[in-house]
């Protein structure tokens, strides 16, 4: 693989050990290259070096690198042709992405992947379609990308299999009324429609109760959710008072009305519920441990390596890798046979088995019940269960 560190992050350096390239014009032609002689395939990867998400960003660039390095035996090359790969800066904004990503068209790229902001990756999968590329979303959620188009696969989960997954701690949601407790911002709304779509769908009476993003005092909030005699609250929540809501959920007794769920996040959030911690129900995408897979294993060998840790995204980048690595295996450089050899691929990564569902594109994967335990080095967290791949898979977009 050709390097250069001019697209390098000085931040992301001792976390990640990047490898970049400048990108390259590559051959016309089909999945018949062979060999070093064969033309280099240019891929361009798009995610947050710098911005809010920054950390997805990071997590998700360091699972890349140790996922690559699995994928082709630490060569960077597909029998024996050359990945070109070229890191850019969405910096958390849809246009800088869509320029970035119309220059790198520009000059060759046949492969598009990444972005942590599920508003950039429908732009991107816009421009995919439109200038007849592979796109490979992160770890954006939005239920939306997955069978937006042809061009446009995804290796991350979606927002349907997190609520699908906190659905599970209750088992069959028919007849059950679920509470759902955010802020009333668009995040908020859009969790309350997501958990309508998907629980109510299933069966479920789903109630919202939505608080001003600025308020302060959450008591007679927490008293809602106890009068409502729930069977399952489900919590979407960010920001600064996220502490000042957890204890008062805590101290008006809503977690002996009924299990409480949310996602648990990256690491760096896993000490951030106080003293409710023990009580949250959490559903999750993936923590460092969850897997117990070899191939888990591999990557957490080389992120430590790297001086990275497991992370929350860090399985996206993984997978992104090896996506990449069976479309050039079995494409070239010829898009439409890459697209025919990630359909209906199942494959053995991270969290198991996984299958590029073949109608729209939707990653069927496993994903996880936790609980927070609290150790010497603080909370940390604990696998309660795996949930199946099918369990929580969508309905098939379209």
């Amino acid at each position: 693989m050709r390097v250069t560190p001019k697209y390098l992050a000085p931040a992301l350096v001792a976390a990640a050990a990047l490898t970049l390239a400048g990108c390259a014009p590559t051959a016309s032609g089909g999945g018949d290259a062979e060999g070093a002689d064969a033309a280099p395939v240019a891929i361009g990867m798009i995610t947050s070096q710098t911005g809010p998400l920054a950390a997805y960003g990071e997590a998700y660039t360091a699972g890349f690198e140790a996922g690559l390095d699995y994928a082709t035996d630490g060569t960077g090359e597909v029998d024996g042709q050359e990945l070109e790969i070229t890191w850019e800066d969405d910096q958390g904004n849809p246009d800088t992405a869509v320029a970035k990503a119309k220059d790198l068209i520009g000059q060759g790229t046949k492969v598009l992947a990444g972005t942590v902001v599920s508003g950039i990756a429908t732009s991107l999968a816009e421009q995919a379609e439109q200038n007849e590329i592979l796109y490979i979303s992160g770890p954006a959620a939005a239920d939306a990308i997955t069978g937006v188009n042809g061009y446009t696969f995804r290796s991350g989960r979606q927002t349907y299999q997190d609520v699908a997954t906190a659905g599970t701690f209750i088992g069959d949601p028919a007849g059950k009324k679920v509470v759902v407790f955010a802020q009333d911002t668009a995040f908020g709304q859009g969790n309350l429609a997501g958990v309508e779509a998907v629980l109510g769908g299933q069966g479920a009476e789903v109630q919202g109760v939505l608080v001003a993003e600025d308020a302060t005092e959450f008591t007679p909030f927490a008293q809602q959710l106890v009068d409502a005699q729930p069977d399952l609250i489900f919590v979407a929540w960010a920001g600064a008072s996220s502490g000042a809501m957890w204890t008062a959920l805590q101290q008006q007794g809503v977690f002996d009305a009924a299990p409480v769920v949310t996602g648990l996040g990256d690491v760096a959030t896993y000490q951030a519920y106080g003293d409710a911690s023990a009580d949250i129900s959490f559903l999750n995408h993936y923590f460092g441990g969850a897997a117990g897979t070899d191939i888990e294993e591999e990557m957490i060998t080389r992120l430590e390596e790297a001086g990275a840790e497991p992370d929350l995204f860090s399985v996206d980048g993984f997978v992104a890798a090896q996506m990449i690595v069976q479309a050039v295996r079995e494409g070239g450089d010829d898009v439409d046979a890459m697209i025919d050899a990630l359909e209906g691929w199942t494959f053995e990564s991270v969290k198991g088995e996984v299958t590029v569902r073949a109608e729209d594109h939707a990653l069927i994967q496993p994903m996880y019940q936790v609980r927070l335990v609290e150790g010497a080095d603080g909370w940390a967290p604990e696998l309660i269960e795996t949930v199946d791949a099918e369990t929580v898979a969508p309905p098939v977009a379209g």
